[in-house]
């Protein structure tokens, strides 16, 4: 048996030899599996039925890759009492669907492969399953985005929409990228209502938690030490269970909460002592049952938390930051270097997991620990930090691991707010002054909002002096930047609601919000920065939305610019076209066109697509005029090229609309609108012989 991983590129450029293709008596491929042992194959509940044999196929033996080779086939039977159908829970999320089938031959010991337990979060994957296009398999990549469930499953979102796990996929093996080892099984794939298609897996854990015979198969140590596993068995009374601490737990396991959460747990508190295993139990994949749950489900509502809630428990007294950080690093599967450090590992393995760690303070080397801890936190891990008593290390713990990355965190959301409300609304005031937003209503709702929350975040700002300066000396904040117009008001009509952050009041008391429009229902309540602790998750989602929503409305406003400056570029280039056409003359119907489109592209903010209309009315009219013209010309050039017989050549004569000759000096004098040509000078009318001396200059006396 491998029970090392093989590297994935190894794995990528050949059939796994564990891989399983199973087929149905009436030889249709049903799904696929994984050979764990010499006679034992993992796959879907799905894809058998107990009592009826199916075959398996192993594609990836000796005999199957050669060409025109015969795959080696072996009957296999559902193996007594390892059998768990899939099942809804009271949320209807699914639950089970695994099997664990025994062969009738066994196969050679190089083939099998064992799970590994591995901490999957963001991870790379992919799976050898057999489609029905690709009955000899086909690997489909995926990325590992979070647990679905309340079962211990997680969400696989493939790499491309062709590579969603298909019929024929089901109970492959999901291998992961960076270690080559086999995590887990496919389960199925769902195409939601919206489109979205993505595939669930059922990882090692999970698949050890209903079916425990397969632990056998199973590496890597369990995430939870057996120190920190619930006590609380089947008979008996239940223990008492402090409720608040337990609501605390199971948000915070459910990922609602802070990134860093510091608890005391006293030695001799039995209950606290006992809530913080139940917590730590129910959360892990392997350890939850569906007894635990139910006896959980006694208590009050909302302490039970997600299956998959934590990665890794650790109860560290006695132990050493070098033994804790090999724990952590192994569960990341960063065990191809073991020769380096793994603090080092850690620091550049670019993972990150949800990590209890409890008794730090009763840690061999505490202060060796903390800084352990503070190298997981700042690559994203998330942290719940049990001490037994407060004291100086725990007042570290709380300085470096939470208050200072909060202040932080805090200076960087304040910066992006002041980014959104200052430059990047002054931007969208001048471009809103320029073109007329689809909804500035949403604009002005927006970094309204963002104003709000920057003023809630940062305190009263100190009102500013006629030095320019705050009243304790400070620079003062930066104007606000101008208002855009109105939809359909005059340039100069301020809008309803500011653009810019609401101006705080001068002197608050306690936390009061702004003044000016009232705040939205929506906006986060959090008092100033100086009173209690704020949070900043909420603020940090507000701001993700609110810069999203404005970016894409500047985004919005630059194509509307660009497209006006297009359309008045066009409007040039016609209107020279037009003149051209007349010589100069004018045409009142087209150039009330030409002045329409001339107002609204000049009007300020410009109604974009009333102006496109104006164009494109205008434009229209000036190709009829000009195609009319090329359909003249063309008929003169054919006039010209066959002249009448009974007309002399070059009798400079044409005719009328009446078939009568008239001098084609007198067609070319007049223009289209019957106007004298340019170049010609209207008749003069006889003058008396003095009159005309006189003009001339003549100084003749009277006769």
């Amino acid at each position: 048996m491998s029970s090392a991983p093989s590297s994935a590129a190894h794995l990528s450029l050949r059939t796994p030899l564990w891989a399983v293709r199973i087929r149905r008596g009436d030889g249709e491929i049903a799904g696929a599996g994984v050979l764990l042992s010499r006679d034992r194959v993992l796959t879907c509940a799905h894809v058998v039925t107990p009592g009826e044999p199916v075959t398996a196929e192993f594609v990836g033996a000796a005999g199957g890759r050669a060409p025109g080779g015969r795959v080696p086939a072996v009957t296999a039977r559902v193996d007594e009492g390892a059998y768990v159908p899939e099942a809804l829970d009271t949320d209807q999320d699914p639950r089970g669907d695994v099997a664990l089938l025994r062969l009738d031959r066994p196969r050679p010991a190089r083939e099998p492969v064992t799970l590994h337990r591995l901490s999957a979060p963001n991870r790379t994957v992919r799976m050898y399953g057999f489609p029905h296009e690709y009955n000899g398999g086909v690997w489909f990549r995926a990325t590992i985005v979070g647990g679905w469930g309340r079962d211990g499953q997680v969400q696989l979102v493939p790499a491309t929409p062709g590579e969603v796990a298909a019929p024929g996929c089901s109970g492959a093996g999901v291998v992961d990228d960076r270690t080559g080892a086999v995590i887990g099984i496919v389960l199925t794939s769902v195409t939601d209502r919206l489109g979205n298609a993505f595939s669930s897996m059922s990882p090692a854990e999970t698949i050890v938690q209903h079916l425990p015979q397969v632990a056998a198969w199973t590496r890597g140590r369990t995430a939870v030490d057996d120190r920190l596993r619930s006590r609380t068995g089947s008979g008996g009374g239940r223990p008492s269970l402090d409720q608040p601490f337990a609501l605390r737990l199971a948000a915070w396991l459910r990922g609602d909460g802070d990134q860093v959460k510091i608890s005391v747990v006293r030695p001799g508190d039995q209950i606290r002592a006992e809530t913080l295993r139940r917590a730590i139990t129910l959360a892990d994949r392997e350890l939850r049952t569906a007894d635990s749950v139910g006896r959980a489900a006694l208590d009050a509502p909302g302490t039970v938390p997600s299956a998959g809630g934590h990665d890794l428990a650790l109860d560290v007294t006695g132990a050493t930051a070098a033994d804790t950080a090999e724990r952590v690093a192994e569960r990341m599967g960063l065990w191809q270097h073991p020769a380096g450090p793994a603090v080092e590992r850690i620091r550049t393995g670019g993972a990150a997991l949800t990590l209890v760690v409890v008794g730090v303070d009763r840690a061999a080397d505490p202060p060796a620990l903390l800084d352990l801890l503070a190298v997981l936190r700042r690559g994203g891990s998330r942290l719940l930090l049990v001490f037994r008593e407060p004291g100086p290390l725990y007042e570290r713990a709380r300085a470096e691991l939470v208050d200072g990355p909060d202040r932080e965190r805090r200076e960087r959301l304040v910066a992006r707010l002041r980014e959104l409300t200052g430059p990047l609304a002054a931007s969208l005031g001048d471009a809103m002054a320029a073109v007329r937003a689809d909804d500035p209503k949403q604009v002005h709702d927006a970094l309204y909002r963002a104003g709000l929350a920057l003023h809630l975040l940062t305190g009263t700002q100190q009102p500013r002096e006629r030095s320019g300066h705050g009243a304790a000396g400070t620079p003062a904040a930066p104007a606000p930047p101008p208002h855009p117009p109105s939809p359909g008001a005059p340039a100069q009509e301020p809008p309803a609601r500011p653009l810019s952050a609401p101006a705080a009041p001068s002197a608050p008391s306690g936390p009061a919000a702004p003044a000016g429009p009232a705040a939205p229902a929506q906006a986060p309540t959090a008092a100033p920065a100086s009173s209690a602790p704020v949070d900043l998750a909420a603020y940090e989602r507000l701001a993700d939305r609110l810069e999203t929503r404005l970016r894409a409305a500047a985004d919005r406003l630059d194509a509307l610019r660009r497209r006006r400056a297009e359309l008045a570029g066009r409007l040039d280039g016609y209107h020279a076209l037009h003149r051209s056409l007349t010589e100069g003359a004018e045409d009142l119907d087209v150039d009330a066109l030409h002045r329409r489109a001339h107002r609204l592209l000049r009007t300020r903010p410009c109604d974009v697509p009333a102006a496109e209309e104006a164009v494109a009315a205008y434009t229209d009219l000036v190709e009829r005029a000009d195609s009319s013209r090329r359909d003249r010309a063309a008929r003169d050039g054919r006039g010209r090229e066959h002249p009448t017989r009974d007309r002399p050549a070059g009798d400079g004569h044409g005719q009328d609309q009446h078939g009568q000759d008239r001098p084609a000096q007198d067609r070319s004098a007049r223009d289209r609108h019957g106007q004298p040509a340019r170049h010609e000078q209207p008749a003069q009318p006889a003058q008396p012989a003095g009159e005309e001396q006189r003009q001339r200059g003549g100084g003749g006396a009277p006769s």
